[in-house]
Order: C-alpha cells, then structure tokens, then sequence
C-alpha cells in the first residue's frame, strides 16, 4: 500500500483502516490515542471518559453517567433537578433538608427553585406571605411591615393612615398638621387664592387658614396715605390716629411731605400737617 493510501493515527502512526477512529479538528485519532489525549477525567472516580461513555459536564467538570451522583444520598442526579453547595453535587432533597431556609409561617422548608418572599433574614413561600389584614398573598405588591403583621398599602391605609381632612384620602408620606387635624401637603391651601401653603407663613381667621397676601386684603386696616393694607404679620409699624392708620413711612405732612412719625402735628379736616405748614394756614 503506497504512503498516500495510508489512513493511520495522527499520533501512534497506527493504520486505521477498519478500525474506530474520532476526528478532532481535521485529524484522525485511534481510540486509545484520543482518549489519553483528549478525554475529560470523571469527578467522581477520577477515570478518564471514554469514547464509549457520556460526557456530563456541570461548570466545567465533568461526570461519567454512573458517577453523577448526589454527593449525600448517592442517588443518581441524570436528567434530575440539583443543587451545588461547596463543589457537592446534591439532590433538591438532600439540599433543602441541610441548607433551605423554612418559612417563616408554616415552618417547612422553602425547596430551591420554587418562588420564596425574603425580608430582614426572614423566608416564606409565596403563598404564605400574606397581608395580617385580608390574608391574601402579598407577592411582589409594595407592603408595609406594622408590629409583627405585614400588610399590604391599601389595607394599611384603611387600618392606620391619618385621612385628610380635605379630601378624605389616606395620607401615606409627609402631610401637615393644622388645628390637630391632618392635611396633605397639596390640599392645605389658602381658602382665597388657592395657593399652597405647606412651607409658607399664613395666618386664620374663623378657623380657616390664609396666606398673608389674602389675608391683608381682606382683612387689614388700609393705610390713609397709600391705600394698601396695613399688616402686623410682615413686621410693618403703622400709627393710628382717630380711627385712621398709617404705614410708618406713610404719616408725612400732607404739605411738606414731612415724617411726622414722633413729632407734633395738627389736623386739618382730614389732613394732618407739620405743625409749621399747620400755622402757615
């Protein structure tokens, strides 16, 4: 047989022909060559796997069939769920006894895999993580953790929060306390413009709550000189005179334009004057 026809091991230079071969990237192997080469050692008996054998790999480790095996109990892990823990191999069985967390309220394991609620180090199977109010499964709805209960947000709203008494609504963060009652930010508004007050200086009057602004134009004296309204509130100084009021800076002479504010003055129907421009007249 000429050298061309020649089909032999790539590495013993053994013939071929007739016999079991395995190709790996465009090369002829004999069995015995390809498995001291190539083939993958078991984890279990540390034997190489043969050409004969099924490869089971897991994380780059591999298994003959008979091997893969639960590292406690022994029984066979093929095509069956399992669980790793410290590079064991373990059956669900044998984790969930030793490692599983159990619920928090029926006492019994929390199997891996299966859906599970976990809080502040505590575990429950989704079916009994349930609200202390209605006891219907919480699952991934927001709750709100109360004494020793769980309850979910609209049942805590009924059972604890304050309700505003503006619109009657649950209020759930922040809110305003005014006269002991509770209000939301956005509903404590003055009762002329409708503006917010939550952060704002205000005032009442009658029980009902205003900003300075409305207030002043509702109910403060106005100034004889300016006509604008003469409030306390902001910290303005006003004189009154005869049942008439001033801004400070607005009881001037009402000839010389004179400040009269701690001098003398006379009056002149319903003007008031320095008491030089008084004598002039």
């Amino acid at each position: 047989m000429s050298t061309s026809e020649r089909f032999d091991c790539h590495y013993c230079k053994d013939s071929l022909l007739g016999k079991k071969y395995i190709m790996k990237e465009d090369t002829q192997y004999c069995t015995k060559c390809y498995e001291n080469l190539f083939a993958n050692c078991c984890e279990g008996c540390s034997s190489p796997i043969g050409c004969n054998c099924k490869d089971l790999s897991y994380k780059d480790r591999h298994w003959h069939e008979q091997c893969f095996k639960c590292a406690k109990c022994s029984r066979s892990l093929v095509e069956k769920a399992f669980a790793a823990k410290d590079d064991l191999l373990l059956c669900t069985e044998c984790y969930a006894h030793d490692y599983s967390s159990k619920c928090t309220t029926c006492k019994k394991t929390v199997m891996p895999g299966s859906r599970k609620m976990e809080y502040k180090g505590n575990s429950w199977h989704e079916t009994c993580f349930l609200c202390h109010r209605c006891q219907q499964p919480i699952g991934t709805k927001s709750f709100i953790p109360k004494d020793t209960g769980y309850f979910c947000v609209p049942c805590f709203e009924k059972q604890f929060a304050y309700q505003c008494c503006a619109c009657k609504k649950a209020i759930t963060t922040g809110g305003v306390t005014y006269q002991d009652k509770p209000w939301h930010r956005d509903c404590f508004l003055c009762i002329g413009c409708r503006k917010q007050l939550s952060g704002q200086r205000f005032t009442s009057r009658e029980n009902y709550p205003y900003c300075l602004e409305c207030f002043s134009n509702l109910y403060a004296k106005k100034c004889v000189g300016c006509t604008k309204p003469i409030t306390s509130l902001a910290g303005a100084k006003y004189i009154s005179f005869e049942e008439r009021q001033w801004h400070s800076e607005c009881f001037t002479c009402v000839q010389c334009a004179m400040s009269l504010v701690g001098r003398g003055f006379l009056t002149q129907r319903d003007n008031i004057l320095c008491t030089d421009c008084g004598r002039e007249k």
